[in-house]
């Protein structure tokens, strides 16, 4: 049921779980993968013993691959003892040995000397001293050639240097400059991080989703370009990532930086089998989500995409004597990899036509390979019109198993305990493919054990789950919160690691039908101030008021004495008054909510009038505003003004309650009304309804699931606790006949509590529990999450 999703975000392959110790090795960074980036990022030119020469990233005629095809030129005027080369600087901090370890080096050049050159590869720290013993490297002849040395360090350092060095005179080109910690994960060569993939396999994951996310589809209508037949900034595509690294191409990362692709289709194929799970690769539907809307036309394209899946699985599974399986085989793996699912598209934004392509896909993948089980989606959030378009149309179409998205405030999770009850056991089945509570604390861990309780309870129709983000490089964060932090040296499980590995290697095969009474939070009334505020965006709002009911005057604004009835809450933004109006000019400013006034009955109207000046979205009307990280607002205009939604924030985590598409026009002034009856909204727009929501969710702190473990016989009580007091229960097993001896393991803390670099002050304590019979009781912790694993007789 649970398993893990790997999306190249925070840095996760190159510099994190990808073992690579050198930083930009081919030299193919550009400032389309970033604008600071240049071919020489991360590298220094250096110099030792008078030593002279140029270094210049060079894109030409002697490059060593199409698809590689910058490298280092290095033109030499040594005397006779000076060297001249570069010194990379490797990821994070510095490249990371460890005395008595091996290390080893390659890299692919040719010189112009008759001679020949002499290459010398060092490791030193900041300081210049040697990490570990210099090695010398003879390069020969005007061909790209590979050479390798081993480096064996005899001192630990986390800022180490690689230099490579060369003599003489003439010009020496370099590319692929390589260091590899010969102690990689199950010792595999250009394999992964071991610290970090033994963390992951820790886990006992079912299934690894890959490579994204964000990462797959976005971009995914462009092709090579046609002037010089090469891939950048494009969508990940799977033939890019495999065959010998020194000719796969690299390529923008969606996130802001370049990828290698050392870490590829084949790698994945192979870790995924190494720890045990299946893996299920994601590949772009030619409609984009993550904040983009387009979809492509090109027919040629979409066909191009098609067959290249039916390629996939030909090189996961295909025999040897086929063409992709045979390049499988040739890259040391010749039996199949046990592939028996493909998800088509992440999040699209555009659900017609998405599922328009995900069709075609879906039929050319059941008519080659009907064993194949095709994975549809449901947009980027946990509900809204997205959301039930998509539902619609996987239900009507017979889809097998959708994938679900969503990042909430911890609150949803304990409100949604019993989101899947209602769900038609007959299908489609729910894969919850990206889930995790919007921050990193103890508290938001025993928010996602509540909700994971009801998937549990569910598991005939969730069928696998896996949160999301997997991987986070402490110095390269895109988004958190993440479920494994690392520097270059070290690397850390959060709070929610440890309640994730809990759950996953505790599943057990059957849920226990089980009833259970306990403390329930019900519906709140919608009161607190009403806010303004603009994303991106210039906007002008006028003629404020909240009115009863019954006509009573409640607050008004218009503005005439200026705007001292307003508090700024994000301190971001230009706002002041003009023309009867309260305007904030910075287009580059986000999120610059205001408050004022403080609705305390839970009837009224909220109306005024808005104008879009100038920038990239609309307005965000806010309503029930508590404080900066706890509010209602309705965003007009948001996402690149493609899309109109009710957020709702709680301690700065926000979660979508409904949303539609929309756009804001430039220029217009709306009339914006906001009805609030208890904890029922009526949002118009000009006079219509543009939608309406009901937040009566019942908050569940104490929740709770029962599994056997049919190997053992084991009955697993799973127990959360998520409240400041404890929870004096009553344990009934009926006849159950049982060991009077348990084993209990509870996660527990300050719900304010993190796992940092420094400290790890959450971990799981396992003891003996005592006493146990057919009907017991038992005192569940404030804030905890305990599982007692019962033997039965």
């Amino acid at each position: 049921m649970y398993g893990v999703f790997f999306e190249d975000i925070n840095y996760a392959a190159d510099g994190g779980l990808y073992a690579e110790l050198v930083r930009n090795r081919s030299f193919e960074f550009l400032p389309v993968d970033n604008q600071s980036f240049t071919g020489m990022t991360a590298w220094t030119p250096t110099t030792e013993d008078g030593g002279a020469g140029t270094a210049t990233p060079v894109d030409d005629g002697h490059r060593l691959h199409d698809r590689n095809r910058t490298h280092l030129r290095l033109t030499l005027g040594n005397p006779d003892a000076g060297r001249f080369g570069v010194t990379n600087s490797g990821f994070n901090r510095g490249i990371a040995v460890e005395a008595g370890r091996r290390y080893d080096f390659s890299v692919w050049a040719r010189t112009d000397a008759a001679a020949g050159t002499r290459l010398t590869v060092a490791l030193r720290d900041t300081d210049g001293r040697n990490l570990a013993v210099a090695t010398r490297v003879a390069v020969r002849g005007d061909t790209w050639t590979k050479y390798t040395a081993t480096l064996t360090a005899h001192r630990t350092s986390d800022a180490g240097r690689l230099s490579v060095l060369a003599a003489g005179t003439g010009t020496v080109r370099l590319d692929m400059v390589s260091l590899f910690p010969r102690d990689t994960f199950r010792a595999r060569p250009n394999g992964m991080r071991r610290d970090l993939a033994e963390k992951v396999a820790a886990l006992k994951p079912g299934f690894v989703r890959f490579p994204g996310g964000c990462l797959v589809n976005t971009g995914s209508m462009y092709g090579y370009d046609a002037a010089s037949n090469w891939p950048r900034a494009r969508s990940y595509q799977w033939k890019d990532t495999v065959g010998p690294v020194e000719t796969r191409a690299t390529n923008a990362n969606f996130w802001g930086y370049n990828q290698s692709y050392g870490l590829g289709y084949y790698e994945y194929f192979q870790f995924a089998e190494d720890i045990g799970a299946m893996p299920l690769p994601v590949v772009p539907a030619l409609v984009t989500g993550c904040g983009q809307n387009r979809a492509t036309v090109d027919e040629a394209l979409l066909r191009r995409h098609i067959q290249d899946t039916l390629d996939l699985i030909e090189f996961a599974t295909g025999p040897v004597t086929s063409t992709w399986g045979g390049l499988r085989a040739s890259m040391g793996h010749p039996e199949p990899f046990r592939l028996t699912h493909v998800a088509v598209g992440n999040e699209e934004n555009l659900p017609d036509e998405f599922f328009a392509n995900f069709q075609r896909f879906r039929a050319a993948i059941e008519a080659a390979h009907p064993e194949i089980v095709v994975v549809s989606n449901s947009g980027p959030a946990s509900s809204g019109g997205t959301f039930d378009r998509l539902w619609q149309l996987n239900r009507d179409a017979g889809v097998e198993l959708v994938d679900e998205h969503y990042y909430n405030s911890p609150a949803w999770f304990l409100q949604n305990n019993t989101r899947y009850d209602s769900y038609d056991r007959a299908g489609p089945k729910v894969f919850l493919g990206e889930y995790a509570s919007r921050d990193a604390k103890l508290f938001n861990s025993l928010a996602e054990a509540a909700f994971m309780t009801g998937l549990e309870r569910n598991a005939d129709v969730v069928e696998m789950a896996s949160y999301a983000p997997l991987l986070a490089n402490v110095d390269h964060v895109q988004w958190r919160p993440d479920l494994i932090w690392f520097d270059n040296d070290e690397s850390w499980g959060t709070t929610s690691y440890q309640v994730q590995k809990l759950f996953m290697t505790n599943v057990g095969d059957r849920t226990v039908p089980t009833l259970a009474t306990g403390p329930t939070l019900g519906p709140q009334d919608i009161t607190g101030s009403i806010g303004l505020s603009t994303w991106a965006t210039s906007a002008t709002y006028s003629d404020v008021r909240v009115t009863a009911p019954d006509g009573t005057v409640l607050f008004r604004d218009d503005f005439s004495a200026g705007a001292g009835q307003w508090t700024p809450l994000a301190h971001r933004g230009t706002w002041s008054v003009s023309g009867g109006g309260y305007t904030q000019s910075d287009t580059a400013a986000l999120d610059t909510l205001v408050k004022a006034g403080n609705i305390t009955t839970g009837d009224y109207d909220l109306s005024l009038k808005a104008k879009k000046n100038a920038g990239a979205e609309g307005f965000l009307i806010g309503f029930g505003v508590k404080d900066a990280g706890t509010y209602y607002w309705w965003n007009l205009g948001g996402w690149n003004n493609t899309l109109g939604a009710v957020e709702k924030a709680t301690n700065g985590a926000k979660e979508t309650l409904i949303s539609r598409a929309n756009q804001v026009t430039t220029g217009t002034t709306y009339d914006i009304t906001v009805k609030v009856r208890g904890n029922r909204v009526t949002l118009l727009l000009d006079g219509e309804v543009w939608g309406e929501f009901t937040d009566d969710r019942v908050t569940r702190p104490f929740a709770h699931v029962v599994t056997t473990d049919e190997a053992t016989g084991d009955v697993i009580v799973k127990v959360v606790n998520a409240q400041e007091k404890a929870a004096v229960t009553r344990i009934d097993l009926g006849d159950l006949a049982v060991e009077p001896t348990a084993r209990m393991t509870v996660i527990s803390g300050d719900p304010g509590e993190q796992n940092t670099r420094s400290a790890e002050p959450v971990q799981p304590v396992t003891t003996s529990l005592d006493g146990v019979t057919s009907s017991f009781t038992h005192t569940f912790e404030p804030y905890s999450v305990t599982f007692i694993r019962i033997g039965t007789r």
